[in-house]
């Protein structure tokens, strides 16, 4: 059976690709063929390969499985925008069907896909959709990134009733300090600690220079 996790956090910019990563690396170590997923990207470049995503590429760089583009990025937008937008600028619709049928062909290829959401737990995907119900259909366990700067403890719970009201398990969370001026930082992580309903994996001092394999994240219970 395929041992899968879906990352979600609390804002844009917190850290869900490192966190990702850092999961893929410590996942390599009982599961042999490791693939990350990026369901849907927004922001890419034109190179002279073709359009890239700077999230993928790092997903792909700490995966041991390599597959098709249209399997672990189904969606790849060229604008920064959330991905309702810019799948509306691409002329394209985000079909949740069909990113669940791509991770279902991965589940088969993979002993473990970690699937990376884009913004928040409830970014809009398409005219009536969000992340969350991708997340929904999923069904995985989630692991939410709390990036550690003013905000986060509203953010933070107020992501972890979205998850339980879906019915879904949130497995872990990690603490990644991306404000290092922040004020009482120790006390928000502590707040948190007690109020996230999950246990802490990870938590990561602000780094410019840190690597997903030198990061140290605990996997979740099963």
């Amino acid at each position: 059976m395929t041992t899968a996790y879906f990352v979600t956090g609390t804002d844009t910019g917190v850290g869900k690709t490192r966190t990702s990563c850092a999961l893929l690396h410590a996942l390599r170590a009982t599961h042999p063929k490791c693939v990350g997923m990026k369901p849907f990207a927004t922001g890419a470049e034109e190179t002279t390969d073709g359009w890239s995503n700077d999230d993928v590429t790092q997903l792909r760089a700490a995966s041991t499985l390599q597959v098709m583009p249209e399997l672990d990025n189904p969606y790849l937008l060229p604008w920064p925008v959330s991905p309702h937008i810019a799948a509306k600028l691409a002329g394209q619709t985000i079909d949740i069907e069909h990113i669940v049928h791509a991770f279902d062909v991965l589940c088969e290829q993979a002993d473990a896909v970690v699937v990376e959401g884009a913004g928040g737990f409830v970014v809009p995907l398409n005219e009536t959709q969000t992340s969350a119900d991708l997340a929904q259909a999923l069904d995985l366990p989630i692991i939410l990134v709390v990036g550690i700067r003013l905000g986060c403890l509203n953010h933070a719970l107020l992501t972890q009733e979205a998850i339980e009201a879906r019915g879904l398990k949130l497995a872990g969370w990690v603490a990644n300090r991306v404000a290092p001026d922040m004020p009482a930082q120790e006390d928000n992580v502590a707040t948190l600690r007690q109020r996230l309903r999950a246990p802490l994996l990870a938590d990561w001092p602000w780094s410019a220079d840190a690597t997903p394999a030198s990061l140290s994240i605990a996997l979740p219970l099963p």
